[in-house]
């Protein structure tokens, strides 16, 4: 599902306007997006959790060359499944 479909969707399904639907999708995807970038965690019970959690500068290796680079350290979002978000899946 791409993001044209999925404002369909929650159009057809909350009996909103296409055009709502993608205000209410944008306003929420940039309030996750917001609220991670300060480092908070958001939970919605049942369904999952969003969190930030760093990942240390590491060494690797260049697969084609074989040399060693130096990976930056960075952030990385991390999302796992509440309890009925998985259930609804299995």
């Amino acid at each position: 599902m791409n993001k044209t479909e999925l404002i369909d969707s929650i159009a057809a399904k909350a009996n909103l306007s296409k055009a709502d639907s993608k205000r209410a999708l944008e306003a929420f995807t940039e309030t996750v997006a917001g609220s991670l970038k300060k480092g908070d965690k958001i939970s919605l019970v049942g369904w999952g959790t969003w969190s930030v959690s760093k990942r240390a500068a590491r060494t690797g290796r260049n697969p084609q060359t074989g040399k060693e680079i130096k990976i930056a350290a960075k952030n990385v979002v991390k999302f796992k499944a509440g309890s009925e978000l998985a259930n609804t899946v299995n």
